[in-house]
Order: structure tokens, then sequence, then C-alpha cells
């Protein structure tokens, strides 16, 4: 008798926060995989332009919802990346009680919906985590030094809760969990606004305007391209690795040196000034990716920091020139 041979069923993947920066790159290379992805967010500092490429696909689906209330979706479920959050200073400054909400409410949801599926699990976590870390560079069996009840404590408490939230669910009822720390990240799509380094110093030197430094810019930050984060999650998420794991550029430069290097692509006039070093701003960030490296398939960075960078500041300009920013 002949065998029937029947093409392979398309996974079915939600991404929470599917139109922010970081969930919209990961909606792409999902569907570049072969999957059916539903991007689910609020929009609160999500962007439907970043998805708006996706809207005609026959295997993406938009849900406009919160997931800080339930979540109910019909059909098989395999895949759940959890990123929905507020993901900037400015915007956990201004919605305390949403970050905290999405980082405990929405993951206790995202969770609840994975167990009922039988899904797997990735949730988005941080290097905000290790707080302003005294190790150097922060590995992951670091515990951190967070201020629970600084203004960035909402944030940080809000993942660090995420990930003993998870951790709780993959002891108990065996869930197969995934987590990423992901360290400062950078490219397309980044909201022009959203007060961290690298749209900031974009936009300033671009329109000539003073670079704003907090501090003296001799904190350091390590900053890794889109694609090459995106990688590293989705390589993550197919793993077996079932603890917290760090993805990020071990690549570390000052603030100042940064500032300088974006001058410099940019061919800006802009002076550099200095404002007071916020509340509980780290001064060392540098990912240990030994971890990920061994145990993700040779997984690292393999962007230029200038070619990303230069990437990244013709989306400004782009911005710039339809007048969006």
């Amino acid at each position: 008798m002949t065998e029937i041979l029947t093409p392979k069923k398309k996974p079915t993947t939600l991404v929470t926060g599917g139109s922010g920066f970081l969930g919209s790159h990961l909606c792409d290379r999902l569907l570049a995989e072969g999957h059916r992805v539903i991007a689910m967010d609020n929009l609160l500092t999500g962007n439907l332009d970043n998805i708006a490429h996706l809207r005609s696909r026959t295997d993406f689906e938009f849900i406009h919802h919160d997931v800080s209330r339930y979540i109910d979706l019909p059909g098989e479920l395999d895949y759940i990346f959890h990123f929905a959050s507020p993901a900037s200073p400015i915007d956990y400054l201004e919605l305390p009680i949403q970050t905290l909400k999405v980082g405990s409410l929405g993951t206790h949801n995202a969770l609840g919906l994975a167990k009922a599926k039988g899904a797997r699990l990735l949730l988005a976590s941080t290097s905000e985590v290790y707080g302003d870390p005294l190790v150097h560079p922060q590995v992951e069996s670091y515990w951190g030094n967070v201020n629970p009840i600084g203004p960035r404590g909402v944030y940080d408490e809000a993942k660090r809760f995420a990930e003993a939230i998870v951790m709780a669910y993959h002891r108990y009822h065996h869930l197969e969990t995934r987590i990423v720390r992901i360290f400062n990240t950078y490219g397309p799509r980044m909201r022009p606004n959203d007060g961290r380094i690298v749209p900031a110093f974009c936009c300033q030197a671009l329109k000539d305007e003073p670079m704003t430094v907090f501090g003296d810019g001799s904190q350091t930050r390590s900053f890794c391209y889109v694609s090459d984060l995106v990688e590293g999650i989705y390589r993550l998420m197919m793993s077996d690795v079932d603890t917290p794991t760090n993805i990020g550029n071990p690549r570390e430069l000052t603030v100042m040196d940064f500032a300088k290097k974006i001058k410099e692509l940019t061919h800006s006039n802009s002076e550099i000034v200095h404002r007071p070093l916020p509340v509980d701003d780290p001064k060392i960030r540098q990912p240990n990716i030994t971890k990920a490296h061994t145990l993700l398939n040779g997984w690292e960075p393999v962007m230029p920091l200038e070619k990303g960078l230069e990437k990244t500041i013709e989306y400004f300009r782009t911005l710039i020139e339809k007048g969006i920013v």
C-alpha cells in the first residue's frame, strides 16, 4: 500500500507585544520559519506601523487585547513568546501600574493559556533583573542588586516576578518554559521618543540638536542588533534550555563613546551636553554570553556595530523626512 504523505502542520505561535519593536521583528522571523503567527497587543506602547507589512498575509493575525486581562484563543497553539511590556525608562516611569500588571497578571494569563493549550512559553525578561550590578560582566547565576522601591523598581521587580512565576509553572505544572534575559538592543522600529540611548542620540544628531548624555558618560552599555537578538531568542525557544539565558552583545562601550560614534556616523554638528544621572541608573551593563554560545549552537552576535547603527540611523532619517519625528 502506498503511504500518503501529508504536509507538515504549520506551528501556531502567539507573540504578545507583537506590534512592538522586538515583537514585530520576532513575527517576521517566525513567519519566515513557517509559523502561523498571532500578534497580540493593546497598543499602549506598540505601533501598528511595525506590522503593517504583515496584515495582508493569511498566516498572520493581529488581535487587539490587553494580556493583563484573561486571554482566550480558539484552536491549537504551539508556542507563546511573551513580550508584552513597557520597556523603556520613560514608559515605566509614566506607566508604573501597567508595567507591574503586565509583568504579573499578564505573565500569569500567558502561562494559563500555555498550560491550557500545551504550548511552550518563552518569557522576555531583561538585564534589568541584575539592577545596578556588583558583578561584571553579568552571568545568569548572579542574583542582582535591585532597589525594589525605586522608580525603576516597577520594571525590575515585574520582570523578576515574571521569572519566578514562569519557573513555578515549570516546576509545579511541568510546563515547557524558556526565559531570555535581553540586554540593550537596537535597530529599526524603535520608538523615536522612548527615552532610550539609541533613538535619542540618533534623532538628536540627525536634527543637529544637543545630544543629551546623562552623568559624565562613563557608564557602560552593550548594544546588540535586533536580528542577532531574534536569532538567539529563536534558538533558545527551540532548544531544551529551561533556565534563564543572557542574549546580548558583550562589546561594551561607554555612553560618551557611543554618543561620539553616532555623531560621527551622522556627520552631525550637535554638541554633547550633560544632564544629571537618573535615579538607580545602572553604571555598568555587559552580558556574559558563555551559556548561550555553549548551549545554542555557538550563537553569538555577528552584526558589526557600525553597520547596525547605519541601518538604524537610516530608519530614523526616514521618520524625520516624513515629519514623524
